[in-house]
């Protein structure tokens, strides 16, 4: 039933506008890749505008409110499956001549449908009173309308007006009445959940209160469906204020802005904005408006801002009856706060401002329907209002720079083509990698481009809270080179979940593998899509063009070179990324106004330094110190033991020692590479709240870096940075690639004798990995969603779910010797079972997933093993109480 924020809205062209300015023969050859990638890629270098030229607000005139004079306080809203009709009821008005007339208050209700692509009205009967001034909000199944008041009294009615599309019908429902008579306040929706904020509960201005009351509409026909009563509104009792829902970076809050009240003899205006967070159920006070727009409209878009496209500023108010005609009307600018910057900024010129109305959201725009535009005249025109993107030039010298890299990335497939002759080759790349290599690929394997974006989006909306789990991964090293390291090499394993099949049974090898393998082509999909998502901020290209043109590359050189093509490029990739990262982060701390003084004063006065959250909880959003270190301990041990896509790295040197140096490499690369990305997070912030006029209201918060990248970056830097976004998702992508093809072939094709060659199963795992590339690629187009909120929450999630389980496995084998395989397949059921139920029914953290499902793994297993007991295996060199203590075997032959 929730109406969510305009989002991402598109340009249309209304009718009238105002403008507000602010295998090898599968192969193509190299140059036929770089001739197809132009074709791709220039034909966009002209669509972009000079930014300078485009309309932050577009205002268009819909039909008019078919009451001529129109009214002010109106109930209005929208409703229906599509969200696609206008409902407009009762309100007031003066009749002509105004100045001569008293107030008259009306019942009518009015219909705006869609018809064949043209908006009728319609006529939709009346009201059981004439009323006006109350409170509404939309839902798909209704208006819910609030309070109001006639010429004589002032009411708690609550009730749901509805359309019938078949009997072309307003359908009225009784709600339950509000605590109190209540007019001139103004409510919001988050979720089921609505919230009424200030109001006045008598004709008089005396009588404003502070109320704030609540209904749950999903208990809709319960015997608990009723209004409560919430914390009171801090601050003056006020009237005529703003009421309207947002994200703030953590979670979606109510505003109450601006209103008036009595005080004394004289009327006070109001500019203060208090934020209620529905989870913690506290209030906060936030910056001012920079006037007062009291009886004004407002509208949550994007995922963190706020427009406010009408409001009166008192500054004319006693001059009323003495300018009468020649008053000048409301402030004719609209205004823009947003909520993670704390920050308010113009946004342009209005051709009107209507007072006393309520704006909803019209499909992709927002409309402002009737209203008061000065003293006692009102207005029957809706105007419809598009907040359009900005988007910058991504210029010639951008293109070079980043085509140069694409390139650079087939290039090396199509080097390493020649040397890989063999599917240990392929899979291993003959395990003559270098350890350096093998540890910058495992460090460019686990950034993958959510990190380069989702990790500065996350502590620029909220802290560097996450950043203790990123400093868990030196910890999780150690123990990956003592305990999980040996077993692989001891049984030599070119799939980790070989592992599975010696210590338990073939059927947990296989299941571990086809759960991987399932995990990768998903994860494929959601690191392409994200990061396509992100990159329609920076680039001119489509997210749907950004995917296609990261997968085809990543199947291209990863299908060509195999693991050795994905080994060099990753650690070119390594070099990309880093260095443009530290790139930004010295612009960002540049461009504050004051330099780095003012980056770390508005960092510390904004407590964006936060680094530890003593909460308990497990469910808050402001993730706990607790659930930070043990959700990062889980998460990067199940991605170090039981990741075929990590494993199958550190099984590419030459020896056991090698390969410890490699996660050590990996492991110490990523400590000054997050303090890079949370640096570039909060330098962010830093930037935007110095400069909030710059922010985009129509992007998401994952594409605040993008954006930056987009606007503020020099030419050819640009380039690189989009080069190094590019470069972190190919590398997660391309390793998704091969370590399926790996894991498809060697668990399940090998043991069947499915080629009689090592020569057919190399065709077999090219043409494996260009399946899995296009599967994952064509999934990424559907999965682009513009409404995630949080790519690392998202991204998180996911491994949680799948890596989750696996991680118990490898853990349950490895530390004792009573588990079994039947106990074993039964923890891991009971694991996935409780992993679906938290991920369907569950507000826990997400980063406490992966933990969640190697201890229910665990448990389960183990209980389930001491119950059923298994057949007796040999399982020397299997756990850790029956490791081989002789040297490895691979290290003894590289010392003789």
């Amino acid at each position: 039933m929730a109406v969510q924020p305009v989002q991402n809205l598109p340009p249309e062209v209304p009718s009238k506008l105002v403008n507000c300015k602010r295998p090898d023969t599968l192969m193509p050859r190299p140059h036929q890749i770089l001739l197809a990638l132009s074709v791709l890629l220039f034909p966009f270098s002209g669509m972009a505008a000079d930014p300078a030229d485009e309309i932050a607000l577009q205002w268009s005139e819909f039909p008019v409110l078919p009451d001529e004079p129109g009214v002010a306080g109106p109930f209005a809203g929208v409703c229906g499956t599509g969200m696609d009709v206008l409902i407009v009821a009762g309100g007031a008005n003066f009749p002509q001549p105004v100045w001569e007339t008293s107030k008259q208050w009306h019942d009518r209700i009015h219909v705006l449908v869609s018809s064949d692509g043209n908006q009728i009205w319609k006529d939709g009967g009346a009201l059981p009173r004439p009323l006006a001034y109350g409170a509404a909000v939309s839902t798909a199944d209704g208006v819910i309308c609030m309070g109001g008041n006639d010429s004589e009294s002032t009411y708690r009615d609550v009730f749901r007006l509805r359309w019938n599309r078949t009997s072309e019908q307003i359908e009225m429902e009784p709600f339950p009445e509000l605590p109190a008579p209540c007019a001139h306040g103004a409510a919001a929706l988050i979720g089921d959940v609505v919230y009424l904020a200030g109001g006045q509960t008598a004709q008089n201005l005396n009588s404003a209160a502070n109320h704030f009351w609540s209904l749950d509409l999903s208990r809709f026909g319960q015997d608990d469906f009723d209004w409560k009563v919430l914390t009171p509104v801090p601050g003056p009792e006020r009237s005529l204020n703003l009421t309207v829902h947002q994200h703030n970076g953590f979670d979606d809050c109510i505003y109450v802005m601006s209103g008036r009240r009595q005080n004394g003899d004289d009327t006070e205006f109001l500019r203060d904005v208090w934020e209620y967070n529905p989870i913690s159920r506290s209030w906060r006070q936030r910056s001012d408006v920079p006037r007062s727009v009291m009886a004004g409209t407002a509208l949550g878009c994007g995922q963190s801002h706020i427009y406010v496209l009408g409001g009166a500023d008192g500054s004319l108010f006693t001059k009323a009856d003495e300018l009468k005609d020649d008053h000048p009307g409301f402030p004719k600018e609209a205004l823009a706060y947003h909520t993670i910057t704390d920050t308010w900024t113009s946004a342009g010129e209005m051709p009107a401002n209507h007072v006393t109305t309520i704006a909803v959201k019209w499909k992709n725009s927002i409309l402002v329907p009737s209203g008061e535009v000065r003293p006692r005249v009102r207005s029957p025109k809706v105007w419809q209002v598009t907040p359009q993107a900005v988007r910058s030039e991504f210029g010639t010298v951008n293109y070079v720079v980043l085509i140069s890299y694409l390139g650079l990335m087939v290039g090396v497939g199509v080097w390493f083509m020649k040397r890989t002759n063999t599917t240990d080759d392929f899979f291993r790349g003959g395990k003559q990698i270098p350890w350096w290599a093998a540890g910058c690929s495992i460090f460019a394997t686990m950034l993958s481009s959510l990190t380069y974006t989702g990790l500065p989006s996350k502590a620029y909306a909220q802290d560097l809270v996450y950043l203790v789990g990123n400093l868990c991964i030196p910890f999780v090293s150690a123990i990956t080179v003592v305990f999980a390291l040996p077993f692989f090499r001891q049984i030599d394993a070119t799939s980790a979940y070989e592992y599975l099949e010696l210590r338990f049974s073939r059927t947990l090898r296989l299941f571990g593998s086809a759960c991987f393998s399932v995990f990768h082509i998903f994860r494929m999909a959601l690191v392409m899509s994200l990061t396509a998502l992100a990159l329609s901020v920076a680039t001119p290209l489509s997210p749907a063009q950004s995917v296609v043109l990261m997968g085809m590359l990543s199947i291209i050189y990863c299908a060509m070179g195999g693991i050795e093509a994905v080994i060099w490029t990753d650690t070119i990739q390594t070099v990309v990324l880093l260095g443009g990262a530290v790139v930004a982060l010295v612009l960002l701390i540049n461009g504050v106004d004051g330099g780095f003084a003012a980056f770390w004063s508005i960092s510390q006065e904004s407590n964006k330094l936060k680094m530890v959250n003593p909460d308990w909880s497990i469910t808050s959003t402001h993730a706990a110190l607790w659930v930070i270190v043990v959700g990062g301990i889980a998460q990067n041990t199940a991605s170090y033991t039981a990741d075929q896509a990590v494993v199958q790295r550190y099984m590419t040197t030459s020896d056991q020692k090698r390969a410890a140096r490699a996660i050590w490499t990996n492991g110490l690369l990523c400590i000054p590479a997050s303090l890079i990305f949370f640096g570039i997070g909060t330098a962010l912030f830093a930037f935007y709240r110095s400069h909030p006029e710059r922010l985009d209201p129509t992007i998401t918060t994952d594409q605040i870096f993008p954006l930056f990248i987009a606007r503020e970056m020099p030419v050819g830097l640009a380039g690189l940075i989009v080069a190094g976004v590019f470069a972190a998702a190919q590398s997660t992508v391309s390793t998704s690639m091969n370590s399926t093809a790996t894991a498809i072939v060697v668990d399940f094709l090998q043991p069947l004798n499915f080629c009689s060659t090592d020569e057919g199963y190399l065709k077999v795992a090219r043409w494996l990995t260009v399946v899995f590339g296009v599967a994952g690629t064509c999934i990424g187009i559907v999965f682009v969603d513009p409404e995630i909120k949080s790519l690392f929450d998202s991204f998180v999630k996911v491994i949680g779910v799948f890596m989750g389980v696996l991680g118990g496995l490898f853990i349950l084998g490895g530390v004792t010797t009573r588990a079994n395989a039947l106990g074993a397949g039964l923890g891991a059921l009971i694991g996935v079972s409780v992993m679906l139920w938290l991920w369907q029914n569950s507000n826990i953290s997400p980063y406490i997933y992966t933990a969640c499902g190697i201890t229910s793994c665990c448990v389960a297993g183990y209980v389930c093993s001491l119950i059923l007991p298994g057949k007796p295996r040999d399982l020397t060199g299997l756990t850790l109480h029956t490791m081989v203590t002789a040297s490895d075997t691979d290290t003894a032959q590289q010392d003789a």
